[in-house]
């Protein structure tokens, strides 16, 4: 449905998260009219993107007593898209200010990232919004309305009443372990990615890290700087896979999934081999997990599949007082968030309407359909890679809003396909300066830069 002028109505609307998701839509709410609460367990905006040192008690997370960091950062970490395709449409990404003191990098460290969002903060001035080091602990439907629970450092709570809650807290902050039989008996040490920092506790050691898409690939590498042996465990990778990589210090093994552990210290994978390992990294992603939100079992999270939810955001019954932004998992996410914070803040005001509960469940249930029809398992149900751009074009379509730019989905493409065939220079070396230019010439006529052609470009020459 196309939007109209004007807003219809004002909402008292909390934001639960400060993050890059939390920040665009507190934008777009106060843009829309309404009156925003940011909640946030931090003392500054940034979300995942705050890099701290400290990691959870049980390095593999599984405690539920154990201290959590709230962080999954790693010391090393870069990012693993172009900077171009990564920021929000109106306030790009692109090397700032003095370039001595930033990281101007095409793809930078994430202390970078975390400086474009401060900067995103305060050029829109949203930390006003926020309340800072203030957790939320319970969310809870109320006579047609939404009871938040906070609690602050001082551990003060506070019971108050908001017409809507928008759900942008992330999800990659509850580990997701693979099952390794045998693991159980085995003596070695056992950590997860998400509290992984430095590769020092691993110098001289033989490590097994299980999973190789972009994190596992980054820390395998980054311990095998230290590591007597790294040995790499893929599923996506055929049985019998036995190859050895020589970046960074030629010893690096990729190996096919891990088919046991024993008591004796070995791993034995798929292929055959036969590793005695000091310690296993789980690279294996991460869980949807919502503490706080008690719905009386209306939304579950089953196979780490959140639902239902119409279009990944609102779940029928309690739409549009209740919605998620961020949860699907696509390339171009600083996009998402924020053409999905836009569709949100246009239905609470009532200038875009949604379909009836029972519509939206059949559409749920339509995309459940050609998800198994195409051999899709249900934990992928929010992995929308293939569909990203269709998926954010309809959303743009009921907003009014011009589709995606083509360049920017293909510079997530191309550096993907980059990812996987040179993952130890892909961030150094690329092979689509017509989309930079692209990019920078789209910038340009926007008028959101006053430089061009790209600052890549020119420094190539």
């Amino acid at each position: 449905m196309a939007p109209t002028q004007n807003p219809i109505s004002s909402r008292q609307v909390a934001v639960i998260g400060a993050g890059a998701a939390g920040l665009v839509t507190a934008r777009e709410l106060r843009r829309e009219g309404h009156s925003v609460v940011v909640f946030d367990r931090e003392k500054q905006v940034g979300g995942l993107w705050i890099y701290s040192p400290k990691a959870d008690s049980d390095l593999l997370s599984l405690d539920p007593t154990r201290s959590i960091a709230h962080s999954s950062l790693y010391e090393s970490l870069r990012t693993n898209l172009p900077r171009e395709c990564m920021g929000f449409r109106d306030f790009p990404f692109v090397p700032r200010g003095d370039y001595e003191s930033r990281d101007s990098r095409r793809y930078p460290s994430h202390r970078e990232v975390l400086a474009y969002l401060q900067d995103f903060a305060r050029e829109f001035e949203i930390e006003e919004m926020v309340r800072f080091e203030t957790e939320v602990v319970r969310v809870e439907p109320v006579n047609g309305k939404w009871k938040v629970r906070s609690k602050n450092s001082g551990g003060f709570s506070e019971d108050e009443i908001f017409d809507a809650v928008v759900v942008c807290s992330g999800h990659f902050v509850e580990p997701n372990i693979a099952q390794v039989p045998g693991i159980k008996s085995w003596p070695g040490k056992q950590s997860h990615s998400h509290n992984y920092r430095v590769p020092d506790p691993f110098i001289n050691k033989v490590v097994v890290v299980i999973g190789n898409f972009a994190s596992g690939a980054d820390i395998s590498r980054d311990i095998a700087k230290v590591a007597k042996e790294v040995h790499i465990a893929s599923r996506a990778r055929e049985f019998d896979t036995y190859e050895k990589i020589s970046v960074p210090q030629n010893n690096l093994w990729t190996h096919s999934e891990i088919d046991k552990a024993n008591a004796d210290g070995s791993i034995v994978f798929k292929n055959g081999k036969v590793v005695y390992a000091d310690n296993i990294v789980y690279c294996t992603g991460y869980k949807y997990y919502f503490p706080f939100l008690e719905t009386n079992g209306y939304i579950s999270n089953n196979e780490n599949c959140v639902e239902p939810l119409y279009k990944h955001v609102f779940p029928p019954v309690f739409a549009p007082g209740l919605s998620f932004v961020g949860l699907p998992g696509l390339a171009i996410n600083f996009t998402m968030f924020e053409i999905q914070s836009k569709w949100v803040a246009a239905i609470l005001s009532g200038r875009i309407t949604l379909p009836s509960p029972d519509k939206m469940m059949e559409d749920i249930l339509a995309w459940y359909a050609r998800l198994d029809a195409l051999g899709i398992p249900k934990r992928k149900t929010h992995k929308l890679a293939d569909f990203q751009c269709e998926y954010l074009n309809w959303i743009a379509k009921e907003c009014g809003l011009s589709p995606v730019e083509q360049w920017r989905e293909q510079q997530a493409i191309r550096g993907f396909q980059r990812l996987v065939s040179i993952p130890e220079t892909y961030r150094d070396e690329w092979d689509d300066d017509d989309l930079i230019q692209e990019a920078y010439g789209d910038f340009a006529r926007k008028k959101l830069i006053s430089f061009r052609p790209s600052y890549y470009l020119e420094s190539r020459r």
